[in-house]
């Protein structure tokens, strides 16, 4: 019942956090919503990775249970369908400040499936590994810190 409570209330946050950053938009509806899903998506990798990293770092307690919970929760949001969260015209040459995606996604030549997958796997490979003791956590961090930095590097807008 508490990993409910929890999971639908990161939930319920992450929906208001994205509502409340794009609401001035004047774009499309449907393009903003796709939006602030995919917000909503990397707000919960976030959530998740947050108490992986913690407890890899040392900041946080090893828990087998706990742990295997995140990576769980991780492999399950990349393996789920994001197509309809990326359509074209949802990008910062289009949209401003309301989304980090750069228009180079969806360019010729783009890499981000690819860079998805691998993602997907290190997320995979991490459920399998985050129960199996500290030191498996941590084996396993790198290739996930290394999927969600393929994409960001190459297709977010910086922050400075």
């Amino acid at each position: 019942m508490k990993k409910t409570v929890a999971a639908l209330s990161g939930l319920i946050l992450a929906g208001t956090v994205a509502s409340t950053a794009i609401s001035d938009s004047h774009a499309d509806p449907a393009i903003m919503k796709a939006v602030e899903a995919r917000q909503a998506q990397m707000t919960l990798y976030a959530f998740n990775l947050g108490l992986l990293g913690g407890m890899a770092k040392g900041a946080i307690d090893y828990d087998a249970e706990a742990a295997t919970g995140a990576a769980s929760n991780l492999a399950a949001l990349a393996m789920s369908d994001q197509s309809r969260m990326w359509p074209k015209g949802s990008d910062t040459d289009a949209l401003g400040d309301a989304t980090a995606a750069l228009p180079s996604i969806w360019a010729e030549g783009s890499d981000v499936g690819a860079k998805a997958k691998a993602m997907a796997d290190a997320a995979a490979a991490m459920k399998e590994a985050a129960g199996g003791g500290l030191q498996s956590l941590q084996g396993a961090m790198a290739a996930v810190g290394g999927g969600c930095g393929g994409c960001h590097k190459a297709y977010r807008q910086s922050k400075n």
